[in-house]
């Protein structure tokens, strides 16, 4: 009985299979509608303020140009993940009061993360671990479990420019779980501690905010349903049938 997090991929395995991830889960069961807009216009961006690039990549032919431009929102996504990904390592590690060299471009985010730990009093108890809960077969891994003034919060860092409710649903899901693992110790099973508050912690080059989430049971019972679609979208897809060809195929 093992949990395991590969973090190259991303990816967990609970007792030898594989098993869906929260954010994977919430992907699909809820998609975000701001990113179809943020990707349009990071392409209008790109072509309105790179007159020279456009015509580069139109000397290349019609369906490089359009596979090229397709791929620059993924490109700027994946850019802010490793910068996210290099924000959380070190994030990890200043809560726990290690030294830490901060790159000069990341200097800003942690410098504001500092003054919020200070601001709040923030105590961690617990920092990246993976979760688990096999009756609805889902894993994940939480940022940071800390203790605010006597109260003991779930806290998820963002780097992105904007923070939506949704992340509660994310936040419900890991302090709902069954248990959660050590990395050094998989095979050990321990249970989730008794989480009273959630929120966010909203890390940017212009500081740090601690945005509370609603901490009533309401988002974890939404989380359940979004989760029931997320692993019925091939059942959904299959109500449609093949075009008739006459009565006797009705």
């Amino acid at each position: 009985m093992t949990l395991k997090f590969n973090e190259k991929s991303h990816r967990y395995w609970l007792d030898g299979k594989p098993i869906t991830g929260v954010t994977t889960l919430l992907g699909k069961g809820l998609p975000k509608e701001a990113l179809q807009y943020w990707s349009a216009r990071v392409v209008a961006e790109f072509v309105a303020d790179n007159e020279a690039g456009v015509e580069q990549l139109r000397s290349m032919g019609r369906e490089p140009m359009v596979n090229a431009l397709k791929s620059i929102p993924w490109q700027k996504r994946d850019d802010a993940a490793a910068r996210g990904t290099d924000v959380h390592a070190l994030a990890e590690r200043v809560v726990h009061g290690e030294p830490v060299v901060i790159p000069p471009h990341l200097a800003p985010f942690l410098e504001g993360y500092v003054k919020c730990l200070d601001l709040f009093g923030i105590e961690p108890i617990l920092t990246e671990r993976s979760v688990a809960h096999r009756d609805l077969w889902y894993s994940g891994r939480f940022d940071l479990i800390a203790r605010i003034d006597g109260t003991v919060w779930i806290l998820d860092l963002k780097t992105s420019s904007k923070v939506y409710g949704s992340i509660a649903l994310q936040t419900h899901a890991y302090s709902n779980a069954q248990f959660y693992v050590d990395d050094d110790d998989p095979d050990t099973e321990h249970p989730m501690p008794e989480v009273e508050r959630h929120g966010v912690l909203h890390v940017t080059e212009s500081g740090t905010e601690l945005r509370p989430l609603d901490s009533s049971d309401k988002p974890w019972r939404i989380a359940q349903h979004v989760f029931f679609v997320a692993k019925n979208r091939d059942v959904i897809d299959s109500f449609i049938s093949e075009p008739a060809t006459g009565l006797d195929a009705l």
